[in-house]
């Protein structure tokens, strides 16, 4: 029988192509792990041939076809295949930091944490002004946290106490399960370590919006399953993002209305409040950049996202009040 596992590495995509090839070599690129790594990679009904890469880089491929595609479905299908006591998920357009695995494993010498993840960072950010200001969005600050990404190391003993991840939920399946793990005592580490390298691959204004719709999707539904409850989840997100986009909808909509009737000091107004929110936002993220200039990018996409994220949330009121559930919502599919 072959040797035990120490790590297994849970890596799920869909038509990622040369991505998943860049991820599998990563994997294969870790740097004393202090024991051996299997590595699993989970297909979504992939077109590209992605499953045979996988294969031909020394990955076992599970295929799942669920009805309803989703991560969390992936992720639970390679987990729940894997050996190991430690299992990390890796989106398979990422690339795995050579030192990260070793050096987390150390965290979990407090048998308090239960997951463990480090900082995710864009790979291309000079592609595109959305990624430049999307990649800001990756920068969380080290120590205990109340949720993780899509690329965490987690002891498994906990994934089978609580059952791993929510397939019904089509985006936020992530923290849904970090909340049921803190709600065990557990602790979610976020350790100032380099993690990955994300390839968004958004360059076009339809893939942004789209991306935020669908974190607005999962703000409202995660909170609309957890409102009420002893440890509510996402539920004062979601009311900040309800009044803040309307504002910022108010805001916009208020200047061309104003010089339309031939109030321009209204528009003025209306420009400059707008204005100050950007300000503000970007001063708030000063610790994350130096560039004056990615700071303001930021700004302004930390308010203009609050509109898809509204519409987002609004949409899964819709569905709800339908009897409706919305399928996978993908942005990259959007590329041209």
């Amino acid at each position: 029988m072959s040797e035990i596992p120490l790590v297994s590495v849970v890596v799920i995509g869909r038509n990622e192509g040369s991505r998943l090839e860049q991820c599998l070599r990563s994997v294969a690129a870790i740097r004393n792990p202090g024991g051996a790594v299997e590595v699993l990679y989970v297909d979504s009904q992939s077109t590209d041939g992605s499953p045979l890469r996988a294969m031909a880089l020394g990955a076992k491929v599970l295929r799942v076809e669920p009805a309803r595609p989703c991560a969390a479905v992936g992720r639970n299908a390679g987990w729940k295949a894997a050996r190991a006591p430690y299992v990390l998920f890796l989106d398979g357009d990422t690339v795995l930091h050579p030192d990260f695995v070793r050096r987390a494993l150390c965290a979990f010498h407090d048998p308090t944490v239960a997951v463990v993840w480090g900082h995710r960072r864009e790979r291309h950010p000079e592609t595109s002004l959305y990624q430049r200001a999307l990649d800001l969005d990756w920068i969380y600050p080290p120590g205990p946290s109340e949720f993780c990404g899509g690329d965490a190391l987690l002891r498994r003993d906990v994934l089978e106490r609580t059952g791993g991840f929510d397939e019904g939920l089509i985006a936020g399946e992530e923290p849904e399960l970090c909340r049921r793990i803190r709600a065990t005592g557990a602790t979610i580490l976020h350790v100032d370590l380099p993690m990955t390298l994300h390839d968004l691959g958004i360059d076009r204004g339809a893939q942004w919006w789209r991306r935020a719709f669908r974190a607005g999707h999962a703000y409202e539904e995660v909170s609309d399953r957890f409102r009420g409850t002893e440890i509510p989840l996402w539920e004062r997100e979601s009311r900040h993002h309800w009044r803040h986009g309307s504002l910022i909808a108010a805001l916009l909509a208020s200047v061309p209305i104003a010089l339309a009737c031939r109030a321009p000091a209204v528009a003025l107004a209306a420009f400059a409040g707008f204005a100050a929110l950007v300000l503000r936002s970007a001063w708030r993220a000063r610790w994350k950049s130096r560039s004056i200039a990615t700071l303001a990018l930021y700004g302004l996409h930390s308010q203009l996202q609050h509109l898809p994220i509204v519409c987002g949330q609004l949409a899964y009121r819709i569905d709800r009040r339908r009897g409706r559930r919305r399928r996978l919502i993908e942005y990259k599919g959007l590329r041209q």
